[in-house]
């Protein structure tokens, strides 16, 4: 049998004041990429109000880094309920008086057949990985226009823009949440307001790990996917952070209703 595969220890993050007192928004922040981000930001010298569903998971996040003096709070929100995104934004507000940047990470991976997926399926798909980004910038929106400036992440995919068989219905919500960022970005641009997305292709996260175990020969199945990439590699969840940083920063201000490609290089090439 196969040793089972481990995730690669975490690097730490560069430290630094690139975000220094913005008050940042992050759901989806107790796993993989969103965990990613916390570190990264709270790094930068954000203040962080963090969620994710698991309520006890984020937590811990959270305590973490104010362990090491950082300023994160954790609450515990479902995206797909308007409410809890909401009460995030107005908990920001009550303690920081702003809302500098928003980071909706929350998703979730549904694939199925198309006929023989059930509406639940659907819903669920749509529910969070659309309509849950929505939300949060919904809860958000009003706050940033009246400080006249703000900027929105949403943590999209390679799936928003190409399609691969056999991943029916995620690339659907995927393609919708491309949408809403850059008609959200177009419709606010002259009220300071800047939406972009991050498109992840391959990450290696908890998730990846697992399905690489459930295989005969984990380590060939990861070796499978890094020969897919030009750099003989997939990306690290530390590499979408920084590049959430970039966004969230002042270093990008012109930057507006765009998506940036974390991808290797892969998706200009064709595959199978």
């Amino acid at each position: 049998m196969a040793e089972p595969l481990t995730l690669p220890p975490v690097p730490e993050p560069p430290k630094g004041e690139r975000l220094k007192n913005k008050v940042v928004l992050l759901t989806g922040a107790a796993q993989g990429i969103g965990e990613a981000i916390v570190a990264t930001f709270a790094s930068q010298q954000a203040k962080l109000i963090i969620s994710d569903i698991q309520g006890e998971k984020v937590e811990n996040v959270a305590a973490h880094w104010r362990d090491q003096g950082f300023d994160v709070q954790a609450i515990k929100a479902d995206v797909s309920a308007q409410q809890d995104l909401h009460a995030m934004a107005k908990l920001a507000v009550e303690h920081h008086g702003r809302i500098d940047v928003l980071v909706n990470c929350a998703g979730v991976n549904v694939f199925r057949d198309p006929l023989e997926m059930t509406e639940e399926d659907w819903r669920r798909c749509f529910a969070i990985d659309l309509d849950g980004a929505w939300f949060g910038c919904k809860a958000v929106l009003p706050q940033m226009i009246e400080q006249g400036i703000g900027s929105i992440i949403n943590i999209a995919s390679t799936h928003s823009s190409h399609i691969i068989p056999g991943c029916f219905p995620y690339p659907v919500a995927k393609h919708g949440l491309l949408g809403l960022t850059r008609a959200l970005g177009i419709e606010y641009a002259a009220k300071g307001i800047r939406v972009n997305a991050i498109a992840p292709g391959y990450i290696e996260t908890q998730l990846n790990v697992d399905y690489w175990n459930g295989f005969a020969d984990p380590q060939a199945e990861r070796q499978r996917a890094f020969d897919l990439h030009p750099p003989r590699r997939i990306g690290q969840p530390m590499e979408v952070a920084m590049t959430a940083v970039f966004l969230a920063s002042d270093e990008a201000p012109f930057i507006n209703a765009s998506c940036i490609t974390i991808d290797g290089g892969r998706s200009v090439m064709y595959h199978d």
